[in-house]
């Protein structure tokens, strides 16, 4: 690195949108986790909101492939940014990240976005809670707090099968040491597999458990992330204490549930329906000014259903207004979007929407 790097006049900051990144360092933090770190050659003060996530675009056996990860490092180490990603059995982008990525290769990500973060619910006592790789965004939140020596008392109560699946187990111990108000408890969930000898806690997270390592949970802003079964663990365990729900926050992206699924397929039946009664007249013109094509859609389409209906492929990878990797320009007409953290307000009043959940109000036109 010269000094020219450090030069103010060059440098510029991480917006949201697409940016192309090299890898820079690949990190083995345990037998089945990795960390991807990232610069960008034009130098790039990467600033995000601790817990936020990326979305890696990637080519995959041909096949363009969008896939959403939490951003591991902390905003304090502006010049990069990392994600950490565990090989998953059967995982087609996790393993491809693994047996591929390599220090020099060059990728596209888009974000940041995400509304988990610790910066949009300040609180002066906080309780994390996570479980196996879900302690990515975590980790931001506690490297931030630690790096800017904020006044937060924080409790982190971790998660893992066994003492070496424990992620940045030796950083979090060296963090955990120097800050008082800083308490580290780590579970290890499978006590006759552990490989080792290991005098913490054993099995799954319960009731009796937190209120042993932090008998004032209940005061405290919460955020967590894990596999769906864990975090409806802890909803169903705080909600049984009577915690306020409105204090507890969750990373949210990744599969669609169950009960989503459900719905659109419902809806899909009532729009077979209701197409039947729809007179031509009132449907919706959809104009996209770069390629010059239009098409008509019935109330309640989104735009990148629109585009798709013309062979127009706008890149996305959730569906479900989160990652933000669908964002294009509106340049005319009005649209309602339900989104779950994909966009900033900075972006919306820009005039970008998100496609993959923008229902246009009357005839719209979108630069793409």
């Amino acid at each position: 690195m010269t000094m020219n790097f450090l030069n103010p006049v060059t440098t510029q900051t991480w917006t949201n949108g697409r940016h192309l990144v090299r890898c820079v360092k690949v990190i083995q933090e345990t037998w089945d986790v990795r960390t991807f770190c990232f610069m960008a050659e034009q130098p790039v003060l990467f600033f995000f909101k601790p817990g936020q996530f990326v979305t890696l675009e990637l080519e995959i056996d041909g096949e363009q492939v969008m896939r959403s990860y939490t951003i591991s490092s902390s905003p304090s180490v502006p010049y990069s940014f990392s994600i950490t990603v565990k090989r998953m059995p059967g995982g087609k982008v996790s393993n491809w990240l693994h047996d591929n990525l390599k220090v020099n290769d060059e990728l596209a990500v888009h974000g940041p976005v995400g509304n988990f973060n610790a910066i949009d619910y300040p609180a002066e006592k906080v309780l994390m809670l996570s479980g196996g790789v879900g302690v990515t965004p975590l980790m931001s939140m506690v490297r931030w707090f630690f790096d800017t020596n904020s006044a937060v008392d924080v409790e982190f109560v971790h998660s893992a099968r066994t003492p070496q699946d424990i992620i940045f187990h030796r950083e979090l111990a060296h963090i955990f040491s120097r800050i008082p108000e800083f308490k580290l408890h780590i579970i290890c969930e499978r006590s006759d597999e552990l490989g080792e000898a290991w005098s913490g806690f054993r099995g799954y997270l319960s009731q009796a458990m937190l209120e042993l390592m932090t008998p004032d949970f209940m005061d405290r802003e919460i955020f967590c992330c894990g596999p769906t079964p864990y975090m409806n663990a802890v909803k169903n365990l705080l909600q049984h204490s009577g915690f306020d729900m409105s204090r507890y926050h969750e990373e949210s992206f990744g599969a669609t549930p169950a009960d989503v699924k459900e719905e659109v397929l419902e809806l899909a039946e009532q729009a077979e329906v209701e197409a039947e009664e729809l007179d031509v007249a009132d449907m919706l013109s959809v104009e996209f000014t770069a390629t010059g094509k239009s098409v008509r859609i019935q109330p309640g389409d989104t735009v990148h259903n629109a585009a798709a209906k013309l062979g127009l492929h706008i890149p996305k990878a959730c569906g479900m207004g989160i990652c933000g990797t669908c964002r294009v320009p509106l340049t005319s007409g009005q649209v309602e979007m339900e989104h779950n953290g994909g966009i900033t307000d900075e972006d919306v009043a820009e005039g970008y929407i998100l496609s993959c959940c923008s229902k246009p109000v009357g005839d719209v036109v979108v630069e793409y």
